[in-house]
This record gives C-alpha cells, structure tokens and sequence, in this order.
C-alpha cells in the first residue's frame, strides 16, 4: 500500500485467505483470534494471546504470560462478548484461571446454548494508558471512513470521535488526534506523559490501508487501544464482513461532466417539451421565462398540436427540430416522460431538465429508474426530476416556471427542494445579492452537487458556491470535486437532516458512532467546506464571503463604541474559532492616543459612545495600516454625535484609501441603534464592509465563516 509516499508491506495473502475461510463459512464476523490474525498481518500491535480449548491450556498459556490475563469467549455466534458474560479481567494463578474458564463457559452457553464455542482467549492484559478507539466502517454515503476517539466501555456516551475518508495518509492521522475534545488528554496533564502519537497515528493509517485493500470488511474497531508513552497496542478487535453486493455507482471523469455541463448551462438551443400556449400551464411559463428573460439562443417549443406559440415556430417532436439541441427542458406529466426521452436521445441532446414531479419522491421509483435507464442508454445526463428548473444569468438563461431573475453576480446557489430554491430567490433579491446560477436539484437521479462543482469550478462567472442539501448522492465524488474548488472558491453546505441517517443497524462501536451528523460534519470540513448551520446563514455567508478579502493572518481585533456590545462581539469570535490579537504595548499606546482616557484599549478597544467621527475614524485607520492586525470588527453606537450614515460613509471612505494603498483587509460591522442603522449597514455592504443592524452575531459568524475557508484553503 502507497499514500502519498508513503510504502508499507502487509501480508494481503494471510488476509485474503482468512476472509475466504470466513465468507466460505457463511460468517458475517470473525473471531477475536480471527481479527487479531488481521492485525498480526498489517503490522498493527495486539498483546500476546492464545487459544484454550480445555481449562488446562488456559492455565498453561497464562503462565507463560508476565503479570495477570484477559479470558474471552471466542464463538463465531457470540459478538458481544460483554453482554454474554463472556470476559474476565485481572485473572491471576491457576486457581482463578480454572475457574473463570469455567464461568464464561457458562455464561456463553446461558446466554445462547446453541452458540458454537471455539473456545476461550487467554491474552496479556494491558495496564495504564490512556483508553482510545480506532475503528473504521462503510457509510452509505462516503464508503470507508476511519474513527478515533476516547475509547473504553463509554465510547458511545462520550462520543468524543472525529471521522476522515479511508485511506489516510500519516498528516492525516496525526490531524485526527487534535480534532477531538481531549486532545489535551493525549497531550498530558497534571504531570502525566503524552502517549505516543506517533504510534497511534501508525495504527490509524494501517487500519485504513486494511479496510481500503478489502472492501469486504464492513466494519472494524479497535476498542480498547491501549495508549502509552512508549507505544499503543489494541486489546480487543472486532470484524464484521459485508453480506450483501455493493451496487456499482455510475462514474463520469471531470472532463466528460464538463462536456455535459458546459452544453447544459451555456446552450446554443433549447427545446421545451410540453410547450404551451395556454397561461398558467408550466410549458407556458418556461417559455415566457427563456423569452423575456434575454437567452439569445434558439428556443423550439415541442408540441404536437400546435403550430407556434409565443410567436416560435412549434415542432411535434424534437426530431422534427432542425440543427442540434443543447438542452431538453420537459414540462409534460411523469408518465410521458420516458417516451419523449427516447427522442431527445435519438436527437444527440446533452442534458435533460426534469421538471415534473410524481418519479420517487412520490414513491414511484420504478418509473424513475426507468427514465434513468433510457437516458443511460443515449448518454442523456438528467437534472431533477421534481425541480423548478434553473437559473444561469450569463447567458440571461432562466429555464424555470418560477419568477425570473436577472441579477448578475458571482455567487451560485443550488437546492434539493424546490421551496428553498424560491427562499434564494428572494433573498438574492431583497439583498441585490448578484448570482451568476441558481439550479435546482430535485430526486438527484442522476446530476448532482458534484457534477455542478466541477462546472463552477473552471466557471469564471463565479466566485462563490452555496449548497443546500439534504443527502449526497456520492459523498466521494463530492469531496473529490470539493477539494478541487475550494482552494479557490469558496463552497457553503446547508446540510439538512443533522438526525441519524438511517444507515444498518450497526454490531460495532464504530458503526453506532457513525450513525449520526458528525461523518458528514467532519469530511465536510476536510474537504474545505464552510458548513451553514442554517439557512439564514447559508444565504449570509454567500453573499458576505466574496465581499470580504481573503486574511492574511489570525489576529482580529475588535474596535467599539459600547463596551456591552464589545462584550458580545468577543463572545461571538470565540463561538467562531476567531483569534482576538493580544495587543502589543506600542499599539495599545498608539490607540490610546485617540480614545479618551475612561475609554478602554487592549482588546475590545472601547472608543466609548460620545465620541466624534474622528475617533471612529482614527482608530480605524490604525488598525487597518497596522500590519500585525489582520482583520477589523467594528461595534457601531447609534448617537447624535456620530450619526449612523456619517459612520458608514467615513468607515467606507477610510476602507477606500486602505485599498487605494494596497491594504486590503477584512471590515465587519455590527450597528446597534435606531431605524437609521439599517440604511447605513447597506451602505457599508455596498462599500465592501460587510455589515448588519441589531445583531453581534451576525457579522462575525460571516468573518468566520472566511476564517474557515482561508484555513482549509491553506491560506492563511
């Protein structure tokens, strides 16, 4: 196995043998000394055990062991040998040993007489350290994903576990041990020595090439590790083993989702199956919409009884259409879907846009695979069905039924539902937010956020993506396509559902911890998604983000005119992962020579309320050409004596002259006060400071929003 260079030799031949033994037995899990036999071949460390089969095997085996044993019961039909009766810890002489060999015997057979015994493990027991766990499982989503954690019998309680996609390489294991609450733990405290990190993060990387070489362990844990100064050993292990065929998931290469997504958002023809000229009919409002709109492209309208509607020719099939068709936009019932389809095909068209409902959101998934077998036949890409079609203003291409839009920008949004679709919209248009799509998603059948990543990616119309979703199709292909934008355009996830994803019913601890929100949490964040905890926030960090410069370094510093909300803003950077400056004594002197004297510096610098424009401006000023401050938040005070538009003008004029000098740093502002406030924080928008009435919260979670983008872009 290879990472990234790094080279490491396993015994794939003992590990491919065992699990044909396994599969060949019918067996959906191994044995303890199965899967310690797994270890023992990539290099992974366990304690010294063996296999009795009588009490008198049990007794020589533990005195060959220095200090006390474990004993468990190995069955191929006992999984949770815990819950059997089944283990002794700390058993020390013959006597004891004969008799706890005796008891699990018992227990395992009151707890299922039928239970095959192989007979009981005796292994050294490990002592001292620190507790963790090491697992891997088969998320529906992503495929092979690793955990580490806090392990021990309060594994599932503690949920103290971070997740990555398998494999990974060395970095990557060793980022995993930081991303946890009780890293400090690993780290030392009160005089303890830090495990061996190093250690840990081998036997996470080997895991992971374990389950990556053999797709056909489902699950894995490793629990309890054992992790000390000197080294990390596994006590226990568990395997489970898929029993059912994985289906193959359909793959396109970047290059060939460009062809498509290229033909489908720049077309040079469109036809509108199911055109009409009847209002309020949904082919009506398509064609108004691609008409009024301004696409300058050919537009067929595709209707057997009708001569022309809008003033465009109609055709009776879009084979009757002459030259090629881009894009197939169907506004015809479900049922009759499949059979226009095949013309489509039959035409050479790129992309199909489903429009109708009634396919599997319906329950009618038959019909949906259907449609999904035709266009694979003709090498039709589908986008929805159940949509309300799509957006793309470069080419003043509105392919909808709903209200048009026009507001060109750089920020492109997607949805799953159509609901939030229309929440976008309006929001881009009260805000006069410009966006250069918006596209929705619908069933997915084919066409997804991946597939419109990689078009943005290369799209030099946008600069921002914001994503609502509520399941990822391929988490894989997602985060493949992720990884290749975000280092240069941020992407924003509303990811829906944060419930249990209805995965199995899982048999390991590995598989229960990964029943929840925190896979996609974790590999969202490690493919350099912006995670929105809402869809306030979804739509505030794509329109503030573009807004904002990039940082250059983590200290921020907070400048108000009430110290209450400079209380607050501090809150709210440290609920951000925001880093407030600590204040050097000759900036905190060249601050204090415009604030007043019961004024504050440090960091908030509180300026006071009843200062004048020149304060404000001032201490802006000095922050913004002070290279050591990175990023400015600003606490507005509504007062006579600074009026609110005078401080939006003077902040965005000083902001200005930064820039004019090459000093182009992130602005946010929070302005508390009356009515007025509103009109100057859209000023302060306009001017490139990104600014909001009656909230702390809001601006810096934007400025935050950033911070996580520029880290996981490398950045900063």
């Amino acid at each position: 196995m290879s990472i990234n260079g790094e080279s490491t030799r396993y015994d794939k031949d003992a590990v491919r043998e065992l699990l044909g033994k396994v599969s060949a037995e019918n067996r959906d899990a191994l044995t303890a000394p199965e899967g310690r036999a797994l270890c023992q071949a990539y290099g992974i460390p366990t304690p010294g055990e063996g296999l009795a089969t009588s009490a008198d095997q049990a007794v020589e085996l533990a005195s060959s062991m220095a200090g006390p044993v474990v004993m468990k019961i190995v069955s191929p039909d006992i999984l949770h040998k815990t819950e059997a009766g089944g283990v002794r810890v700390g058993i020390h002489g013959e006597a004891e040993v004969r008799l706890a060999y005796q008891e699990i015997l018992d227990s395992a057979s009151a707890y299922d007489s039928s239970a095959a015994i192989d007979g009981i493990q005796v292994q050294e027991m490990l002592v001292g350290g620190q507790e963790v766990i090491i697992g891997a499982t088969t998320d529906p989503t992503f495929g092979k994903v690793v955990v580490f954690g806090l392990g021990g019998v309060l594994v599932e309680v503690l949920r103290d576990v971070t997740f990555r996609l398998a494999p990974v390489d060395t970095a990557t294991a060793r980022s995993m041990l930081d991303d946890i609450d009780a890293a400090e733990i690993l780290r030392g405290v009160r005089g303890a020595e830090a495990v061996d990190a190093d250690a840990l993060a081998d036997i996470i990387r080997r895991l992971s090439d374990l389950v990556t070489d053999f797709p056909s362990i489902r699950e894995l844990d490793l629990n309890p590790v054992f992790a000390r100064p000197d080294g990390a050993s596994a006590a226990d292990v568990r395997v489970l083993l898929e029993t059912e065929d994985q289906p193959e998931r359909v793959q396109h290469t970047p290059e060939e989702i460009l062809a498509t997504m290229n033909r489908l958002m720049r077309p040079e023809a469109i036809a509108v199956i199911g055109a009409s000229a009847e209002a309020g009919k949904i082919g009506n409002s398509v064609m108004k919409n691609l008409i009024n709109g301004g696409y300058a492209g050919a537009i067929y309208p595709i209707n057997p009884k009708a001569d022309e509607i809008l003033d465009k020719k109609a055709y009776r099939s879009i084979a009757d259409v002459p030259g090629d068709v881009d894009v197939a936009v169907f506004a015809v019932p479900a049922k009759f879907v499949g059979g226009a389809l095949r013309e489509v095909g039959e035409k050479g068209v790129a992309a199909a846009v489903l429009i109708p409902s009634g396919f599997a959101e319906t329950g009618n998934q038959e019909l949906q695979d259907e449609v999904v077998a035709i266009a694979r036949e003709y090498g039709v890409r589908l986008l929805g069905p159940n949509i309300y079609g799509y957006y793309y203003t470069p080419k003043n291409l509105c392919a909808t039924f709903c209200t048009p839009y026009d507001v060109k920008g750089g920020v492109a949004l997607t949805s799953q539902s159509g609901g939030i679709g229309m929440a976008i919209l309006g929001f881009s248009r009260t805000t006069k937010m410009g966006v250069s799509a918006i596209v929705g998603l619908g069933n997915k059948s084919d066409i997804d956020e991946d597939d419109l990543l990689t078009f943005f990616e290369q799209d030099d119309e946008t600069t921002c993506v914001a994503m609502h979703l509520e399941d990822l199709k391929d988490g894989r292909a997602f985060v493949d396509a992720a990884r290749r934008i975000t280092p240069k355009k941020p992407v924003v996830v509303l990811k829906a559902g944060r419930t249990a994803m209805g995965a199995r019913a899982a048999s390991s601890h590995t598989g229960a911890l990964a029943g929840d929100d925190k896979v996609y949490d974790d590999i969202l964040r490690q493919s350099g998604v912006v995670r929105a905890p809402g869809l306030s926030d979804m739509l505030e960090y794509a329109r503030g983000l573009p807004v904002l410069p990039t940082p250059r370094g983590d200290n921020v510093v907070i400048i108000t005119g009430a110290g209450g909300s400079g209380v607050l803003l501090s809150d709210a950077c440290v609920a951000n992962g925001l880093t407030l400056m600590d204040i050097p004594p000759d900036l905190d002197e060249a601050f204090r020579a415009f604030i007043p004297p019961f004024g504050a510096a440090g960091n908030p610098i509180d300026i006071t309320g009843g200062e004048p424009p020149s304060t404000y401006e001032a201490t802006i000023r000095l922050g913004l050409e002070d290279p050591r401050i990175h990023a400015l938040i600003l606490g507005y005070w509504h007062t006579i004596v600074t009026p609110p538009m005078v401080f939006a003008e003077l902040t965005a004029r000083v902001a200005a002259e930064a820039r004019a000098k090459g000093i182009n740093k992130p602005i946010v502002a929070s302005l508390a006060g009356d009515t007025e406030v509103e009109e100057a924080s859209e000023y302060l928008y306009r001017h490139g400071v990104v600014a909001y009435p009656y909230t702390t919260e809001k601006p810096v979670a934007v400025l935050g929003a950033k911070y996580q983008w520029a880290r996981g872009a490398g950045l900063l």
